[in-house]
């Protein structure tokens, strides 16, 4: 009988670890957690900005607009269009204040050819990049 409980025993404590490590692996899946009340509450009150190009391909120095809008960012605050360039994000001549429903839209003119990654920086966000191809 003794030898009975402890291969049960030994076979229940086999499942937990299994049931366990599936667990875990569920868990690091790479699918995030919801968030708590709290961290989206955050999230939601952070500063954010949206960006859209009107031209997914473009001439050199053909104009087109970048559009998009501001939240949490207070009206009439400055954005600013930038341009990676190599490693770096430099801003360009392009700065406009956000209007008082948050919207704003820059008319831009790029000479470098082949794909632009852009984005609109101002108020403490920063927006995602859209990129967009010069010929």
């Amino acid at each position: 009988m003794d030898r009975f409980r402890r291969a049960s025993a030994a076979a229940l404590l086999t499942a937990v670890v299994l049931v366990g490590a599936v667990g875990g692996a569920a868990a690091s899946s790479g699918v995030p957690a919801p968030p708590s009340g709290e961290r989206a509450q955050d999230l939601a009150s952070r500063p954010a900005l949206s960006a859209h190009a009107t031209a997914r391909t473009v001439a050199a120095w053909e104009e087109f607009r970048i559009h998009g809008s501001a939240r949490n960012v207070g009206s009439g605050t400055p954005v600013t269009l930038q341009q990676k360039q190599g490693t770096r994000w430099v801003s360009l001549p392009a700065t406009m204040k956000t209007l008082r429903s948050g919207e704003y839209s820059l008319r831009v003119k790029l000479g470098m050819k082949g794909e632009n990654a852009l984005r609109i920086v101002g108020g403490g966000a920063v927006s995602p990049v859209v990129r967009t191809i010069v010929n």
